[in-house]
């Protein structure tokens, strides 16, 4: 039997990179996959792909009258929520906004950030919650997307890192207070780091360039390469299947090594 068979989920930012992957692995493990984007197109064009099981629904994290638009439609349409996954997110690069290290960063674009990635995480955590608890609902699990950028710091990207190390702790919040109330609610955040996904193209430029600039990369990676969206789904299936039934408030990093540290020679004496 598919590992996701007969649940229902939900996935922001799914039109492309590791939202796209997600809901593709989620359909493939027999989910029913509500698919939602700011991006009508792309977002449709992948409902449409996943077929009879999805459904396509727009909606702008920031915005708490799209969460309720959005879960009540997919309530309405399949009867319940079992899996939220929290991936919308941006970094303030693409468009960009000006400078983003901590002395020259507008509070304009401080505060974008911060909307779309942890105001949005909030709210999706906030109306999951009540669609998933007992009674209405069965308990479910809610996958939030943070970074390798929440655990460390990026002088240059102070406003995402920081946004990622929120969604980080909000994270263990959540899950302790489903948990105290005995809701069935699991919450883990997931927390990637060189993945090689469209959120990457403002800073590896195109052509000859871009193939210089994953090279560059990925020879500061362990592994000696970038990650792929299919790789972070993969981990995605195993938090949103009852695999994962006894893990709540964690963090799994999957970033190549590179948060283990630095390599260092040990040299014989």
């Amino acid at each position: 039997m598919a590992r996701l068979h007969d649940k229902v989920a939900l996935v922001t930012g799914s039109a492309r990179g590791i939202g796209k992957a997600c809901a593709e692995a989620f359909a493939r493990e027999g989910a029913r996959v509500v698919v939602t984007d700011v991006d009508e197109a792309a977002g449709r064009a992948l409902a449409d792909a996943l077929g009879s099981a999805a459904l396509w629904q727009p909606l702008d994290v920031r915005e708490e009258s799209h969460w309720q638009a959005a879960i009540g439609d997919a309530l309405a349409r399949f009867g319940r929520l079992d899996v939220l996954v929290n991936n919308a997110g941006i970094t303030g690069f693409d468009p960009p906004t000006g400078p983003h290290d901590p002395e020259h960063v507008s509070l304009d674009a401080w505060r974008a950030v911060h909307a779309t990635n942890l105001d949005g995480t909030l709210l999706g955590c906030k109306h999951a919650i009540r669609a998933m608890k007992p009674p209405a609902g069965r308990g479910g699990s809610i996958i939030n997307l943070s970074s390798r950028s929440g655990l460390v710091g990026v002088s240059g990207a102070a406003a995402y890192a920081s946004s990622k190390a929120a969604i980080r702790n909000l994270s263990k919040s959540v899950a302790l207070y489903c948990a105290e109330r005995g809701y069935g609610i699991r919450c883990n955040s997931l927390h990637p780091g060189a993945i090689l996904t469209p959120m990457w193209d403002a800073m590896l430029g195109t052509g000859p360039e871009r193939e210089a600039n994953i090279r560059e990369y990925a020879a500061e990676i362990p592994v000696g390469r970038m990650g792929t969206a299919e790789e972070v789904a993969a981990l995605a299936v195993y938090l949103a299947s009852d695999d994962s039934t006894y893990m709540t408030g964690a963090e799994l990093v999957l970033d190549g090594g590179i948060t283990a540290g630095a390599p260092a020679a040990v040299r014989a004496k």
